[in-house]
């Protein structure tokens, strides 16, 4: 039997009066306020970036924000029994999944609107779960070819993730033969994986397609990014084909839409905190116990059009609200963000809404641009529009995540687990 959990509803309830005045508008709760001790700590941080901010000069590409961050419940919409069916109150009462005794998480503090600002965010392929405590401290890597590179992204902060989406190259031995080999890296906002990615690569990767890419901030539009860069000087002429020009080489950057609808980042740096390492294998089981009934699962080697592809990444920060989980969805991912469940629910006689396959979106190639890439323009692909932070997650609250947050963009329990996150159709963001 499902325990039902406190339900703060999204709006006070009026009572009809015999007074001809008209009935006043509904009225949200107020946001939860910080404990003391967060307070204090908030003050002194807040001195600190100003200070750093006075002194120095913007770099980067990490332009002032122009507005004011958006309220959780103007950011993303919460859960409403009336509207989404009573299930919305409850956690999954057939989860049999549990963190460690040990595991202690602060309950108290406030979450949203705390989290660091970013514009892009790039998962590098690496084919594991754990890394050094600083992943651009990975020698060889990627990462510490971005940490070391001079050329920032010019578009604002980039989030750097080591994550386990699996390298081209399988059967390395160790680490250094592993970061020799060309990796893939995924680019968010964008949904754009680009292929053959080595550390002297790197340069040309921000300046060809992070650079070039939506970001957080941007309004939906398609993406336009190229889908080849080569980057040998001197392709040989004998393998240059007279309608296609040279094919790619084995040293040429390759882009190609992400196939996934929504992914789900799951904090698995035990090295940061031995809580992630716990809790990120566990919940990735209990997410795909209910992907895989709505045929949405997919796995590292699985890139079906549509699903939800589920990954373990690197710190993000915050580990002491373990566990954190970052959804990146598609606008209207799956065809059913605007329908009401509990409506959906009384005309099907209870029967469970659905998600609605995806069209397979078509990919036009333009001609070879100036600088030698092929420039791509998807007419249907715009990335990313909703980035859903979560924190305090736990094996009981996947099974709400996935039939809400996942399928319909909109947060179960905003007062305690919301971190923050953008909403590119809304031009809103969390910081």
């Amino acid at each position: 039997m499902a325990t039902k959990r406190p339900h703060t509803p999204s709006s006070i309830p009026t009572h009809p009066s015999s007074s001809s005045k008209p009935t006043p508008t509904p009225t949200p709760p107020p946001p939860p306020q910080p404990p003391l001790k967060q307070k204090m700590a908030l003050g002194f941080r807040s001195l600190v970036d100003g200070a750093r901010k006075a002194l120095t000069p913007l770099s980067g590409g990490t332009p002032a924000s122009q507005q004011e961050p958006a309220s959780a419940r103007s950011l993303f919409a919460a859960t409403d029994a009336a509207v989404d069916g009573e299930a919305c109150l409850h956690d999954c009462d057939s989860c049999h999944v549990a963190y460690p005794r040990g595991f202690k998480i602060d309950e108290a503090d406030v979450l949203y609107g705390h989290v660091k600002g970013w514009s892009t965010h790039l998962l590098v392929a690496t084919g594991k779960t754990d890394w050094v405590r600083d992943v651009e401290d990975e020698k060889g890597s990627v990462m510490q070819a971005l940490g070391r590179c001079p050329q920032k992204p010019a578009n604002g902060r980039l989030m750097l993730s080591a994550s386990n989406i699996p390298v081209p190259d399988s059967h390395a031995h160790d680490d250094a033969e592993r970061y020799a080999a060309p990796t893939t890296v995924l680019l968010l906002p964008a949904f754009r994986l680009v292929d053959n990615v080595t550390p002297a690569a790197v340069p040309t990767l921000v300046s060809r397609f992070i650079d070039a890419s939506p970001t957080n901030a941007s309004p939906l539009a398609p993406v336009t990014l190229p889908e080849r860069i080569p980057l040998s000087l001197s392709p040989d002429p004998t393998t240059t084909s007279e309608n296609n020009g040279p094919p790619p080489s084995a040293s040429d950057l390759l882009s190609r839409p992400c196939p996934h609808a929504a992914l789900i980042l799951l904090c698995s740096q035990k090295t940061r905190d031995a809580r992630c390492g716990q809790s990120a294998p566990l919940l990735r089981k209990e997410l795909e116990r209910h992907l895989r009934p709505l045929g949405l699962f997919r796995d590292l080697d699985d890139e079906r059009p549509g699903g939800v592809g589920v990954y373990f990444i690197s710190h993000v920060g915050g580990h002491k609200y373990s566990a954190n989980m970052m959804v990146y969805r598609r606008p209207d991912a799956f065809g059913v963000d605007d329908v009401q469940r509990a409506l959906h629910e009384q005309q099907s006689g209870g029967g469970d809404l659905k998600p609605v396959p995806q069209t397979k979106r078509v990919v036009e190639v333009k001609p070879v641009d100036a600088e030698g890439g092929e420039e791509e323009e998807d007419s249907s692909d715009v990335g990313a529009g909703q980035c859903i932070w979560l924190a305090r997650v736990k094996p009981e609250d996947c099974e709400n995540i996935i039939k809400y947050t996942v399928l319909q963009g909109k947060v179960v329990k905003p007062d305690t687990q919301l971190r923050g996150g953008f909403d590119r159709s809304k031009g809103l963001m969390s910081w």
